[in-house]
């Protein structure tokens, strides 16, 4: 799976992670630190998986939260119109 924003999205680091806004739409998400680690692994063409173990190196048992976390995210981007998958 490859993941990249669409063009029309731009990132911004923040202080507590990471700010996506929509061009054309105007509108604006903001993602705490775990959230924009998350988005960055993705995007650097980690699978779900992957970056769910990646998340939990120094947590072994969060494992299946984590990847929870990740698929939730990943769909909410997904449904909010800002990334593309290949």
């Amino acid at each position: 799976m490859t993941l990249a924003l669409k063009p029309d999205v731009t990132a911004t680091d923040t202080e507590d992670g990471l700010v996506l806004l929509d061009q054309r739409s105007g509108r604006y998400w903001q993602l705490n630190r775990s959230g924009a680690t998350t988005l960055r692994l993705l995007l650097d063409g980690h699978t779900p998986e992957e970056t769910a173990d990646r998340l939990t190196r120094h947590h072994p048992d969060a494992v299946g939260r984590a990847l929870t976390d990740v698929r939730t995210l990943l769909a909410a981007l997904d449904r909010a119109r800002l990334v593309v998958t290949a």
